[in-house]
């Protein structure tokens, strides 16, 4: 089974009640792969996103935190850090250590088969995927596909 590692945007968007006509496409394609793909893939989360979750002040961070504490959490530790600060050294994420960084380096050292997230600035971006894997390459470490709900649900209509 495939291993998927969700990232904060996943749950957050999960219970957006914004009416953006974007925002209610990114909610619908997020429920839907909770509905009816999740029992496919072997899901992941982590105290980094449950971190982030309890910040901010949308009003959903309740029942998006209780949704992701229904995943098992992975364990960073010291090898984590240490690729989180390469990461960091080699600029293929923002110089926050708990942050994107944070969510691809636990990734990657989880051996994640995919990372979905809406993060599609400093994740989910094209533009960004060969920096990342020849950096990971350079650590002998497996690169997820970065990827947003949509593109595991397969054929979807738009």
């Amino acid at each position: 089974m495939e291993i998927v590692y969700l990232e904060t945007t996943f749950f957050s968007f999960y219970y957006d009640d914004r009416t953006a006509p974007a925002i209610v496409a990114m909610r619908d394609w997020t429920r839907q792969f909770w509905d009816e793909r999740r029992h496919e893939f072997s899901l992941l989360t982590s105290a980094a996103v449950l971190a982030e979750l309890t910040k901010g002040g949308a009003h959903h961070k309740k029942p998006a935190l209780e949704l992701a504490l229904t995943v098992p959490i992975i364990e960073s530790g010291e090898q984590v850090a240490e690729i989180v600060q390469f990461y960091l050294r080699h600029k293929i994420m923002p110089e926050d250590p708990s942050g994107d960084a944070l969510h691809l380096a636990l990734a990657s050292y989880h051996e994640c088969d995919y990372l979905v997230t809406w993060n599609c600035r400093h994740l989910a971006n094209a533009n960004k995927f060969g920096h990342i894997r020849l950096i990971n390459n350079m650590l002998g470490l497996k690169t997820p596909e970065l990827v947003t709900p949509p593109e595991l649900l397969g054929e979807i209509e738009l």
